[in-house]
């Protein structure tokens, strides 16, 4: 089976009745886990952003709360595992600002934490890597939220 373009599914999904679309999301939806994250995102999250953000920053603190700090090798898995829900829910937001937010927050949590960034190559990695996006992120955004943002990348390099 060929897999249609995003334009092709577009096209097809422009001629069907709001009823036929109701049942291709809920169908959609049954098939991966993710899928249902999104559609839930997007009809109950979506509108409000600022809330959005706050479960996400809260799952994130619950999450590094939870890491097994007596091996660096545990540490680096939960903090890729917490790297991937960062990544997940950027996705799913869409909008940069978030995405920064989530990605500053990452990294102020990993300096707190006590986790010795500078011992493992790899956490060290994953935070420079974690920085350099929101650097990126942060060259996208409109001038006026550039400097609140600046200032907690500064803090954190």
């Amino acid at each position: 089976m060929k897999t249609a373009t995003v334009h092709e599914l577009k096209q097809e999904l422009s001629t069907k009745k709001v009823s036929e679309l109701t049942e291709l999301c809920l169908r959609l939806a049954k098939f991966k886990k993710e899928n249902k994250e999104l559609l839930t995102y997007l009809l109950y999250e979506a509108h409000h952003e600022q809330e959005f953000v706050k479960g996400v920053k809260q799952e994130m603190e619950e999450e590094f709360a939870a890491i097994n700090r007596s091996n660096l090798y545990f540490a680096r898995k939960s903090l890729r595992k917490i790297g991937r829900i960062v990544n997940k829910y950027s996705r799913y937001s869409g909008i940069k600002e978030t995405e920064l937010d989530f990605r500053l927050h990452f990294c102020q949590l990993l300096k707190i934490s006590g986790i010795p960034i500078d011992k493992n190559s790899v956490i060290s990695n994953l935070y420079a890597g974690q920085l350099k996006k929101a650097g990126e992120l942060l060259e996208m955004l409109h001038e006026d939220l550039q400097y609140d943002f600046k200032r907690k990348l500064l803090a954190l390099r």
